[in-house]
């Protein structure tokens, strides 16, 4: 069912990196509501570009690491939700490329998703009363077609793609809609600067950008059309 984003209240996990920030700028010109960013990166010059982009939505900034307890997770979502009263979508799109870094790699790109994905259910459940909500998360082509040379990474977007498509089935229960969203490769800083697993390809970043590949706005530009396309269950994937 397509999805009006007008007066909508969107937090957005990650919304100012790479294809974060392109799909955020591409979101403010929907006339949401509220859009509420959620990210470790602190650049108020950027939020402040921000919200010059439509002066019909409030954009709000709060730090945000996804690796906290999900404890923490609750209490924040508590005071976003206890200020707009609702909100409508939740985007997660934290997420690093960095097989040298296994334990974080799966912190941010899957356990971090998983926890935000459990913390907001206490506020959208429908069998604790919730409204429902729809979910976002933003997965990688490699979720079902893996970049070999980087497992850890890989492994954690499939795992991405598999917990959302359970979070799919089971919206009857809990009124919660999910999808992914996944990029291809893109030419962003992510793809420059990651290194390999246990160093067996030295040159993977310079061996993915010689296949085809795509700008982040125009990644961003089909990510927002995917929201408002809204098909619980559905793969996206981006790459053109």
């Amino acid at each position: 069912m397509a999805l009006s984003l007008t007066n909508k209240n969107v937090v957005f996990v990650a919304g100012l990196g790479g294809i974060g920030l392109d799909t955020t700028k591409e979101l403010l010109k929907r006339d949401l509501k509220n859009l509420v960013i959620l990210d470790r990166i602190d650049n108020p010059d950027v939020i402040a570009e921000l919200k010059t982009i439509n002066p019909k939505v409030t954009v709000t900034f709060i730090p945000y690491d996804v690796t906290v307890p999900i404890t923490e997770t609750k209490k924040l979502l508590k005071t976003i939700f206890d200020k707009l009263k609702t909100v409508d979508i939740l985007i997660n799109g934290a997420g690093i490329l960095d097989d040298h870094q296994i334990e974080r790699t799966i912190a941010v790109n899957y356990t971090g998703l998983v926890n935000t994905t459990t913390a907001i259910l206490d506020f959208w459940d429908k069998r604790k009363g919730g409204p429902g909500g729809i979910i976002c998360n933003i997965g990688s082509v490699t979720g079902f077609n893996a970049i070999y040379q980087v497992p850890v990474y890989s492994g954690t977007k499939a795992a991405v793609v598999n917990f959302t498509s359970s979070l799919a089935k089971l919206a009857p229960i809990t009124g919660v809609t999910a999808y992914t969203v996944n990029p291809g490769i893109n030419r962003t800083n992510l793809v420059h600067k990651f290194n390999s697993w246990l160093d067996v390809e030295p040159q993977v970043a310079e061996k993915l950008l010689a296949h085809p590949t795509q700008s982040s706005q125009a990644c961003g530009e089909n990510f927002v059309k995917a929201i408002e396309l809204n098909q619980n269950g559905a793969i996206w994937k981006l790459d053109r």
